[in-house]
């Protein structure tokens, strides 16, 4: 991952529904640097506080899938990442917003 890949992201990710605001949560990894970066109009970054994996919303993701991979055994990396696509489009919207449905988030939106 670098910066122009993510990047190329948000502009692909603005293109999708462009009329729906989008809200982005980035932490501080290199790549997020925004400096020199047009940001479009209908995406809002979110930056969480250094060492706040309970707040990143991927870190939430990967603990659910770790969950389930643990004490399996591959043949070889081809197998796992078949296991791995296959599990991810597994996965519902309702179960995704189940995971990263973040109770910190939650209350902020939904205070006063």
């Amino acid at each position: 991952m670098n910066k122009e890949i993510f990047h190329n992201y948000l502009k692909q990710l603005s293109e999708h529904k462009p009329c729906e605001l989008k809200i982005v949560v980035i932490d501080n990894a290199g790549f997020h640097s925004t400096k020199d970066m047009l940001i479009p109009d209908n995406i809002k970054l979110l930056r969480i506080p250094p060492y706040t994996p309970e707040l990143n919303p991927c870190e939430q993701v990967w603990a659910y899938i770790k969950k389930r991979f643990k004490n399996k055994t591959y043949e070889n990396l081809e197998d796992l990442k078949d296991w791995l696509k296959q599990f991810v489009d597994s996965m519902s919207q309702e179960t995704i917003k189940s995971i990263v449905g973040n109770h910190h988030y939650l209350n902020a939106f939904y205070a006063k």
